[in-house]
Parts: structure tokens; sequence; C-alpha cells
């Protein structure tokens, strides 16, 4: 019997085990879910025949052994430090791999392995990174193949609160990883803006933030995201005079997390002594960076609030995760929603021409979320196509050839995740 394994079934997991449970009914397959809080597993698979809840310490050698001998394909919902354990796991015995994590050096010290044992390893395979590879790859090809030749690039993708829920001054509510939201950007960013190398340290990423136009949304705010001049070969756009991947949030967002970050308040290094420590000691280094436009929302935060901070907290990360988890905290009814548009300007026959390829889904509720359907999915339909033997590669991979975004693209229209695009 053809078995899939899913390592980790937390919140962004959900529409994943879902999607996974119907195909798994269909074609007759098991579907195994490991994961440290068996409990969690069972209310999602619900009484399935073809589903099993395993409970399992990922970081124990033999028990991650011993579950991935038993898969065909195993998919890692795990935290990216834990995918070389994995993959590692899967070269030896020998089982395809899908994450959604980006790409690092420990993965690809296994390329070569990879291709001599003919497995298949997909990254960068959820939503950004993941659908964007996809979508914006497809027009690239597109452009390419008429005779175009691409000029810019600019993808931008958010993770953000829906209007109707949107209920607070910093316009956002946490819909992933909160850990991922206090570090973010803390690496800096690097892009290509008119023939010239821009370097954005992780100080000046908030401010004075670029806004572009979502038709319907309004103005929203644009920082750069991580390393983009690293998929300029990837894309193969060695002569594109811009490139640049942002992230996406509403222009309050960028002006409020300026100043937590100018604070220092998302230091994860520092060391905390939490007794008889409340909020607004621990935020002191934050009064100068405080005006009118951010204030609300830093009283929003809890930031001076005078109760004492959690006594499990070790450093300023932990402590700003906590308030971002109770104060920004996504209700049941709350929706979140995934915002996501490439602008590409190209010539062709001595003409300019410009695409705007944008998509907007909207979550269900807190747990079936923009967030969970944009990453899950395309996991879970790589997974079907690779035991299908619809997906026929080898070697390791992120999504950007036609073999691979083709099908995938296909299927996600068919569940209303579409791409809406504009020649200008």
């Amino acid at each position: 019997m053809k078995t899939i394994l899913l390592l980790g079934a937390g919140k962004s997991a959900t529409v994943l085990i879902d999607y996974l449970l119907k195909e798994s009914e269909a074609n007759k397959w098991k579907f195994i879910i490991a994961d440290a809080n068996k409990e969690q597993i069972l209310l999602k698979i619900k009484n399935s025949r073809h589903a099993e809840a395993v409970q399992i310490d990922i970081t124990n050698d033999k028990q991650r052994e011993k579950i991935i001998q038993r898969a065909h394909v195993v998919i890692s919902m795990m935290p990216p430090a834990l995918h070389f354990s994995v993959a590692k796991d899967c070269v030896e015995y020998r089982k395809h791999l899908l994450t959604a994590s980006y790409l690092d050096n420990n993965i690809k010290s296994l390329q070569d392995e990879i291709a001599q044992r003919k497995l298949l390893f997909i990254c960068e395979i959820g939503l950004d990174p993941g659908i964007d590879h996809m979508s914006a790859m497809k027009i690239v090809n597109k452009i390419k193949t008429n005779g175009g030749s691409i000029t810019s690039f600019k993808s931008h993708c958010g993770g953000l609160v829906a209007p109707e829920s949107d209920n607070n001054p910093w316009h956002y509510k946490i819909s992933w990883n909160p850990r991922n939201v206090v570090l973010a950007g803390n690496a800096g960013a690097e892009y290509k803006f008119n023939n010239t190398i821009e370097h954005k340290g992780y100080y000046e990423l908030f401010k004075n933030c670029a806004q572009i136009d979502i038709e319907g949304l309004g103005k929203l705010a644009v920082y750069p995201n991580r390393d983009s001049l690293s998929y300029i070969p990837v894309y193969k756009l060695d002569k594109v005079e811009t490139f640049i991947r942002t992230t996406l949030r509403y222009p309050s967002f960028c002006e409020g997390w300026d100043a937590i970050v100018q604070a220092g308040l998302t230091n994860e290094k520092d060391q905390i002594n939490t007794h008889q420590l409340s909020f607004a000691k621990w935020s002191t280094h934050i009064v100068p960076f405080v005006n009118n436009s951010n204030k609300l929302m830093l009283q929003y935060l809890g930031l001076f609030d005078e109760a004492m901070v959690p006594a499990t907290s070790k450093t300023s990360a932990d402590i700003l995760q906590h308030l971002l988890e109770t104060k920004l905290a996504m209700l049941p009814t709350d929706k979140d929603m995934i915002v996501m548009l490439h602008e590409i300007e190209y010539c062709l026959a001595g003409k300019t021409h410009k695409i705007e390829s944008s998509l907007i889904v909207k979550g269900e509720d807190n747990l079936r979320t923009a967030m969970a359907t944009t990453v899950g999915l395309p996991l879970g339909i790589a997974a079907k196509l690779i035991l299908n033997g619809e997906i026929n590669l080898t070697g390791l991979h992120i999504p950007i050839i036609k073999e691979i975004y083709d099908p995938i693209l296909k299927e996600l229209e068919s569940n209303n995740i579409r791409f809406t695009e504009k020649h200008l």
C-alpha cells in the first residue's frame, strides 16, 4: 500500500491533512501523521480508516528513522532546523521528500546522493516560497517563449488579516508561526534595483516602507524579503535591471514594528532576568521611538503594561512572542487573507509591456486559514502527483520547472486559488 508520512500536525497543517485524508480514501493510500501531540492529530483525522496517528519525538533518531522507513513520500512540516535530519533519513531509506521551507546549504549537500538514488526532493513548495515561484515562472517562461526580454521583476506576498476581521490598530493577526513574525527581516535584505545592488540592514528594513496599490484593498506597504539576488540565476534573469521579492503588510504595521526593532525588543540572544520584571520595565528602550503614529499600537500590544512578563521567558524575543500570541491572536471566527502580486516588465518587438498578476485568498476561520490553505495544498498536491506517477522526476528541486508547476497550478485553480492578470 502506498504510504504518505506527514511530520508535524500543527495549525498550518490543518488544510493539508484535510486534503490528504480525502485523497488517501479515494486512492486507498495509507496516511501517517506523526507529531509530539497525538491528541492534536486525532482531532484532525477523526475516524478515518486510512489515517494513523503516531506520537513521536522528531529529535529521537530511532523514532524518526522507524517512522520514515514506512513511507513512500515524506512531507516535513517541522521547523526548518529539523529538516536536515529528516532529509538524511530519507536519503538513507530511499524516500521522496517535500518541504515548504527554503532550500539551505545542508540539504544542498545531499544533492548528489539524492540524484544517485533516483529520489525526488522538492523544497520551497508552499506559499512563499512556493506558489510565488510557480506562478512567476509560468509568466516568465511564457514571455521568454514569445521572444520577450524581462527588464524588471517584483514579487510581493503577505499573510494579512481579512478586512472583515480587522479590528486592531496593527491591522494584523497571527496566522502562522509567531516566532517567524518576531524574527522576520532580522537578516536584512539584498536586491537589485535599476541595475544597482542594494543592501538593507535590519534597522533600516521597516523605515519609510514603499507602498503599492492592491485593487479592492488600497495601499499596502512592502519591505524587501531576505536575499532576492540568489533567485536571479535560479529564475534565469541575469540581464534583469530590477529584481526584488518583498513582504506585504498594512502601512501602520511597519511604523509600529520599526520602533520595536529599533528598541531591540526582538532580540533572541539577550538573557532576561524575569524576576519582578514588568512589560513596561522590559520595554523601556522603546520610549525614544514612541510617537503619535505608533503610540496606540504599542499600547495595544501591552508594551507599557505593569503586569509581569512570563517567568518562562528567557529572551526579549520570548516576551515579544508572548505579547503577539496574546494580543494579536485570531479569534475562532476570524479570517486571514493571503495577498500576492507579481509586477513584471518586459520588452517585446521594441515595445515595453507590463504584467500584473495578483492573488487574494481568504481563510474560512482561524483553523482553515488562507495561510494553511496556500502552504498546505501545494505540498499535498505534489505528494499525490508523485504517488500517481504524474511528476516523474528525480533529484533536488524547487518548483520552477514546468513539469512541477503546471499540474500543481492547475489543481490549485480547481481549489479557487487562481491569479488575475492585467496586461498594461
